[in-house]
């Protein structure tokens, strides 16, 4: 089964879409670094997601200098996301990110990355939710005021998920 390392920001989408439970029907085990699970998620229902399904992560020590090394290279990332994007360097595993500094690193290391709607994608393309509830989640989650999603590739998805 792939893994796919998420940072929050796609976990919180998910959330305000009411998605959240659906994505961990998919074919992928959902991971995170524990350093991002104790910052960021633990005390957030960090309990129900592990009941889900999400799995916390260590890294070992060169993973840690890698994530440190990317905090270098780029000040702006926060620590949970260096730690995700080191696990998922390390690993070869796919990044979920939703943050524009954290995309443009993991392209820059080569990591495979995508973002929320890459996971809603997957949902309607594996029938794991209808249309028209990804088009509700969808729609809920670009009216969250901090969602930067593209409004063009909102409206496309809104469109086709609105066929079935």
């Amino acid at each position: 089964m792939e893994s796919l390392v998420s940072d929050t920001s796609v976990l919180i989408d998910l959330e305000h879409g009411a998605l959240l439970e659906d994505c961990f029907r998919l074919p992928y085990r959902f991971v995170v670094p524990d350093i991002l699970f104790a910052a960021e998620l633990q005390d957030q229902d960090g309990g129900a997601l592990i009941e889900l399904g999400l799995t916390v992560e260590e890294l070992d020590e060169a993973g840690t200098q890698l994530a440190a090394g990317y905090r270098g290279r780029s000040p702006a990332l926060s620590v949970p996301d260096s730690f995700a994007l080191a696990l998922a360097k390390t690993k070869a595993w796919t990044l979920l990110a939703g943050d524009r500094k954290l995309r443009e690193l993991a392209d820059a290391e080569y990591v495979d990355c995508h973002g929320v709607l890459w996971v809603l994608d997957r949902m309607f393309e594996q029938q794991v939710s209808d249309g028209k509830r990804l088009a509700e989640g969808l729609t809920a989650i670009a009216s969250n005021p901090r969602c930067r999603l593209p409004q063009a590739e909102i409206l496309n998805r809104l469109q086709r998920y609105a066929v079935v």
